[in-house]
């Protein structure tokens, strides 16, 4: 964590990630029958998507300067959030509201400490205690709304906090808000194409996230969910794009050399697809989801790549025999019509008899 000590704000980054995998997604998200049947076959690690993986790797928390009644709670109250003490920072910030409730800056310090501390109950397992902080957060940005409703950044992180909780719909009129209020917010741009990834907006979420890439050009995750809504639009050319420029920052990424292996599998382009796989593994050579992609697509290129089969000549079908049903009741149906023809013309004649007296 670091703070930004400007004149005017105080930014407390926080740097987290929160990790759930689901299978090939939704079945919905897969853009071929081989990426298909690679879902089957591996359980799905690579696919992604927001519900899965916010992995908000630079959210900026923004913690701002207070007015000089309530200076010293708030900076206490930044003090303890960067250790990690959130019940501390969210006491603190309680008093300097106390001391300003007009100042919308100090609910929405306050509702960060709260989305802060839900996230450190999520990794306890405390689904409870996570359920009521994020309400809490909830409630102070709401609350920040109400005291600022032209400030930009309660409407984002209340977005955000939706998205976390995966109320997508609700996400977007906030973040939308955002961006009307400050167009050249590149995280409000992030978060909805979030939203728009899970509601499968794919348009609009490559829309959002080339925004995005324009004013945070640095953030890796721009590039990877553009990438991910392009597989899903069968956009796969855009999506290799995406994966090699990451790959290119960051040779070592066995991540992305997969997803971009993947994307070579759905162009039916195999022999690019095993070499992404390959150096994958040489990364990570334990990875049995990889290890099974590499035989699938393997076995796909021997397919494709083998001789056809030899063809065979037909083999003559023996004609029927003489002796047919067919055939003995037309030998039937004769002999009973010339039995009447002779029985016809013998009819009439008279019989000859003997002269011989007996």
């Amino acid at each position: 964590m670091s703070i930004d000590k400007s004149p005017n704000r105080i930014c407390l980054i926080h740097l987290g990630a929160r990790h759930v995998n689901l299978l090939a997604y939704k079945h919905k998200s897969l853009n071929s029958e081989a990426e298909r049947r690679m879902n089957i076959l591996n359980k799905q690690t690579i696919i992604v998507s927001t519900a899965s993986l916010l992995c908000f790797a630079a959210i900026h928390v923004c913690l701002a300067k207070p007015a000089a009644g309530a200076a010293s709670h708030m900076q206490r109250a930044i003090e303890l959030a960067q250790q990690k003490n959130y019940q501390g920072a969210i006491a603190e910030f309680s008093k300097a509201i106390e001391a300003n409730p007009k100042d919308a800056r100090g609910y929405t310090n306050r509702g960060t400490a709260y989305r802060q501390a839900a996230q450190a109950a999520e990794a306890a397992g405390d689904a409870a205690a996570a359920a009521e902080r994020y309400s809490s957060a909830l409630a102070d940005f709401s609350k920040a709304i109400e005291v600022a409703p032209k400030d930009e950044v309660a409407y984002r992180e209340r977005g955000m906090t939706q998205i976390m909780q995966k109320q997508f719909d609700a996400a977007l009129p906030d973040l939308a808000k955002a961006v009307e209020l400050k167009s050249d917010d590149g995280y409000a741009y992030k978060y909805r194409g979030f939203a728009e990834i899970e509601l499968s907006q794919w348009d609009k979420a490559v829309a959002d996230f080339t925004t995005a890439i324009e004013k945070l050009p640095d953030d890796p995750q721009n590039y990877d969910r553009r990438a991910w809504a392009n597989r899903n639009l069968k956009n796969f050319d855009a999506a290799v794009a995406d994966y090699t420029l990451l790959i290119e920052k960051n040779p070592n990424d066995g991540e992305h050399l997969v997803k971009r292996g993947a994307t070579y599998t759905s162009l039916l382009q195999y022999e690019k697809a095993i070499a992404d796989y390959q150096a994958a593994l040489k990364l990570k050579p334990d990875d049995y989801d990889t290890v099974q992609r590499l035989q699938y697509v393997q076995g796909m290129l021997a397919a494709k790549n083998a001789p056809p089969p030899p063809s065979v000549s037909p083999t003559p079908t023996p004609g029927p025999g003489l002796i047919t049903p067919l055939n003995v009741g037309i030998a039937i149906v004769t002999l009973i019509i010339i039995a009447i023809v002779v029985r016809l013309v013998t009819r009439g004649k008279p019989e000859e008899t003997s002269s011989r007296i007996r």
